[in-house]
């Protein structure tokens, strides 16, 4: 694989770091937009702390998060926020294997592909064997 001639280090941190950034503001908007949605369509409802409510069954799956939030249900759309908010720093390890590939480093390849592997383990809720 060739590398650009301008592949460095530091661009590599400045693509990093602008990953980040849209990631976190993306989540924050759809957050914040969900939330207002929540409260046009809920904000006069009265709330009953005598008996605890979970989550409803749709929100629990990336499917039901997804088909909720397309149709604009506020807590959909804040839910999809969350999951960009979590999927953020999972985008940036998978950003970092590539430039770590990119740039020939081997051990840090495995290193970050490793990390990864965990990331991804732990938000499937697979404990290993046991």
């Amino acid at each position: 694989m060739n590398v650009p001639k301008s592949w460095t280090d530091q661009r590599m941190e400045e693509i990093i770091a602008n990953l980040l950034r849209a990631g976190v503001l993306l989540a924050a908007f759809m957050v914040f937009c969900g939330g207002v949605i929540y409260l046009v369509r809920h904000g006069r409802s009265l709330a009953d702390f005598r008996m605890f409510r979970g989550e409803p069954v749709e929100l629990t799956t990336l499917r039901g998060i997804s088909a909720s939030a397309f149709r604009l249900s506020g807590r959909g759309v804040i839910q999809l926020g969350l999951l960009i908010l979590i999927a953020t720093p999972v985008a940036r390890v998978a950003f970092s294997v590539w430039g770590f590939y990119a740039e020939h480093d081997r051990m840090y390849v495995v290193f970050t592909l490793i990390v990864l592997v965990i990331l991804l383990c732990s938000l499937a809720g697979y404990a290993g064997p046991g």
